[in-house]
């Protein structure tokens, strides 16, 4: 006898904290009941046979209703109610995630010449997610970069962008990015608010995040995927060396297109190999 139910994310994740209320036809609340850490409902109150509304409620969820019938049991068998994020939203299960380097790319791409792209990529970078479990919009991102990793797959061109005229290597060796907010910007988009610390300066560097998932990986953990982007002015981070070419074209762009493509796995430290 009684209530019985799963309440999960359209990821298919349990979710810990939802409440589920049952009311008669009336409107009369009959049973409340919390889920437990596997996103379950098993309750035991004695309910008499006839038809119910279940409302399942969870913070940063919308509300979902679905009807159940109760037998001459007692029993009430929901099955499975799927909450979707406030706004449509989604996201991994909230916790520690940690930035996986060897399965993850940091990459920019400088105009050259006016007529084509220079590509390059950092090597060396890790940080950490924070998805908060009550309200997305405090969620957190923080990463850290060694400069000196920069690969343009050209060594003079790598010497040059190392050196004082660009990040200046040796004197800031690393570029950090703290983020401060985020917002929603479409069903499975996000704007993520934070401060970009490279060659010296701070300035404030908002990232297009688009989520891209969430499964298992062969080595026994979760992993959560993301694509983000951005664009950087140069001079914004007194990075103002240039040359200009005959008919005035500027041999690198002012601007930087940034591009990164993570995997972040679930808990604060990444699996040993």
């Amino acid at each position: 006898m009684g209530l019985t139910a799963k309440i999960r994310t359209r990821d298919g994740w349990a979710v810990s904290h939802a409440v589920v209320t049952v009311t008669d036809m009336t409107g009369s609340q009959v049973l409340r009941a919390e889920t437990d850490a596997e996103g379950t409902v098993r309750d035991t109150t004695e309910l008499a046979p006839g038809a119910y509304t279940v409302i399942v409620t969870a913070v940063g969820y919308a509300p979902a209703a679905s009807s159940a019938i109760v037998t001459a049991s007692g029993r009430a068998e929901v099955g499975t109610v799927t909450l979707a994020r406030q706004g449509g939203t989604e996201l991994p299960p909230p916790g520690p995630w940690t930035i996986d380097p060897v399965h993850s790319s940091v990459a920019a791409v400088a105009q050259h010449l006016g007529i084509s792209s220079v590509h390059g990529r950092f090597a060396e970078f890790g940080g950490t997610i924070e998805i908060a479990p009550d309200d997305i919009a405090k969620s957190r991102v923080e990463a850290v970069i060694k400069a000196a990793s920069v690969d343009t797959g050209n060594g003079m061109r790598d010497t040059h962008l190392k050196s004082g005229d660009f990040l200046d290597v040796e004197q800031y060796p690393e570029i950090t990015y703290r983020s401060t907010g985020l917002s929603p910007a479409g069903s499975d988009r996000w704007t993520v608010h934070g401060e970009l610390s490279m060659h010296g300066i701070v300035r404030p560097v908002d990232l297009d995040l688009a989520y891209l998932g969430t499964g298992a990986d062969p080595w026994g953990g979760t992993r959560a995927a993301f694509r983000a982007t951005a664009e950087l002015r140069r001079e914004d981070f007194a990075m103002n060396y240039n040359q200009v070419l005959q008919a005035g074209i500027a041999a690198i762009g002012t601007t930087l297109k940034v591009e990164l493509d993570i995997q972040a796995v679930q808990g604060d430290s990444l699996p040993q190999a």
